[in-house]
């Protein structure tokens, strides 16, 4: 008895130093635009990660270089270990790096991937991304195949390219759609820019309204950006200048609540799918790896891209479900 008592009781020394640790390790989530629902959804999932390990997440939004900055510093003077960050501008790169050596952080990158000076990816941070060519790409598909289905002639259609290109994932997911499109036929010379301000849907909506309104002789239009949120944009604009939902094509990327909001409305409206990209894998995943990279020195695999799924009003919740975000 006595010889079971006195492993029960190491056994829960053990367990005691084990929860302590993780209840020592504190990563920080930083996101460029904290309002935005694809990063409330990845502090989400990484809040899940923080529960599930015991470390503590600090959730902070910086929407510039300076208070990116602010936020490296402010980790390290609370003791963080780590943390995971989405740039406002993948250029600040080097200053980053420099910040998180500077202040014994571990630092992984999520969404979007940063650069050096000579705007080449800097392949030694760790990074998980999004495949943006390839999942442009399944939206130019997707908006080809539509058009093809309501017998519109593809020479009547006008495409919005809702553009933000600062940003490199953005340039390679409109490229990546366009890409698509030309492919299945429709003229490059029918596709129209439209620069956006910032990436939120009052951005691509003022952008949108401007070549709507240049184009007022186009019946069909489809829509295509860097995420959903640029797609409604287009979508709420040609609902200002009066053109139905039935000749309106839109099709974002990210399958944020604002694009199931949409999918939940009574009536159709133009906005026809998006390609869901798991904010899980990106919250629950980044945070997971970083834990073990602190507390058991596992370090992440330095490039990791995943992959998107088309969803459609009538299928969305499947598809949602079959990426583990149900």
């Amino acid at each position: 008895m006595r010889s079971l008592k006195a492993v029960l009781m190491v056994g829960a020394l053990i367990l005691s130093a084990g929860s302590g640790w993780a209840a020592d390790v504190k990563i920080g989530f930083v996101v460029k635009q904290a309002e935005e629902p694809w990063f409330q959804d990845e502090w989400k999932f990484a809040e899940q990660a923080a529960k599930e390990k015991g470390f503590t997440l600090v959730k902070i939004g910086a929407e510039d270089g300076e208070k990116v900055q602010s936020a490296i510093d402010n980790l390290g003077a609370q003791g963080a270990q780590g943390f995971i960050v989405c740039v406002p501008d993948v250029k600040l790169g080097p200053g980053i790096v420099a910040k998180a050596i500077a202040n014994d952080l571990k630092l992984m990158t999520v969404d979007d991937r940063l650069v050096g000076a000579d705007d080449k990816p800097l392949e030694d941070v760790v990074h998980m991304g999004i495949s943006a060519t390839k999942i442009g790409e399944t939206v130019g598909q997707a908006l080809a195949a539509e058009i093809k289905a309501r017998g519109w002639d593809m020479s009547e259609v006008g495409a919005i390219r809702l553009s933000y290109d600062q940003l490199p994932t953005a340039v390679d997911r409109v490229e990546g759609a366009i890409s698509a499109l030309k492919a299945a036929g429709f003229p490059a010379a029918n596709i129209y820019d439209a620069p956006q301000a910032k990436t939120d849907t009052e951005a691509a909506l003022n952008a949108a309204t401007t070549v709507l309104n240049k184009h007022a002789n186009v019946k069909h239009w489809i829509a295509f950006g860097l995420n959903d949120e640029a797609v409604l944009g287009a979508v709420r604009a040609s609902e200002s200048v009066g053109i139905t939902p039935d000749n309106v094509i839109g099709i974002g990327i990210g399958g944020a609540e604002s694009a199931i909001n949409e999918f939940k409305k009574p009536a159709v409206t133009g906005f026809f799918g998006t390609v869901i990209i798991s904010p899980k894998r990106h919250g629950y995943e980044t945070a997971i790896n970083m834990y073990e990279w602190i507390a058991n020195d596992k370090e992440p695999p330095t490039l990791t891209l995943t992959s998107g799924s088309l969803a459609l009003r009538g299928d969305y919740e499947t598809v949602r479900k079959n990426l583990g975000i149900e």
